[in-house]
């Protein structure tokens, strides 16, 4: 929970919006926890990567690897136990992650 913690931090750093946090470790062996995240604009959904990758890391968590930063729309961070994903609203809204993976548990870290 203290890396959750430490992500939330980090993303009402850079003005992230309607964070939401889920236990999909019953669900899939991805991984334990998603982070969704929503930044404005692509060039906000950068920062807030850019500001995890520089952070994290400071903190002791380290990331596997990063994807989508070229086109900002859907940005992934894949921390091995815990995948952040920072969406533009659209974007979010089209894939709908929160509702696939409705079955997961909601945290509040």
């Amino acid at each position: 929970m203290d890396k959750l913690r430490k992500i939330k931090e980090l993303l009402e750093e850079k003005k992230a919006k309607d964070l939401v946090f889920l236990d999909v470790s019953p669900l899939t062996n991805l991984a334990d926890y998603f982070v969704i995240a929503s930044a404005d604009t692509p060039v906000h959904a950068r920062a807030v990567a850019e500001h995890l990758e520089e952070k994290l890391p400071e903190a002791g968590y380290g990331i596997d690897h990063v994807e989508g930063k070229d086109y900002g729309h859907w940005i992934l961070l894949d921390l091995g136990d815990t995948i952040v994903h920072v969406f533009t609203p659209e974007t979010r809204e089209y894939y709908g992650l929160e509702w696939i993976w409705s079955d997961a548990e909601r945290l509040e870290p």
